[in-house]
């Protein structure tokens, strides 16, 4: 599910979302698929996936990668799950809600 999800994102990507972003976010991802991927919603065209992002990350989220799935498929508010602290988030936290509006 979770490269389902990047698949998805990495097609919903478009020049306009990363001239209104310019961020780069970085998923450290707990239990099955987990690890590290990234959307790059700062350079030229946009890219998300599997490992590190080409350039620095703006925003570190770790959470586990079932509730990653919930939160991009619209069953976890990204609100919730960090007051809930299901969501941590290192870094630019006005960036991180400008991804939540992208949702």
């Amino acid at each position: 599910p979770v490269a389902e999800t990047f698949r998805v994102i990495q097609g919903a990507v478009s020049e306009e979302y990363v001239r209104t972003t310019q961020g780069v976010f970085q998923f450290e991802l707990s239990g099955d698929e987990g690890g590290t991927w990234y959307i790059d919603l700062k350079t030229k065209g946009g890219s998300a996936g599997f490992g590190k992002p080409p350039v620095t990350a703006d925003v570190v989220m770790s959470m586990s990668s079932a509730d990653f799935v919930k939160m991009f498929t619209g069953k976890l508010k990204p609100t919730l799950a960090f007051m809930s602290g299901k969501l941590r988030i290192k870094g630019n936290v006005a960036l991180a809600i400008k991804l939540e509006k992208m949702l």
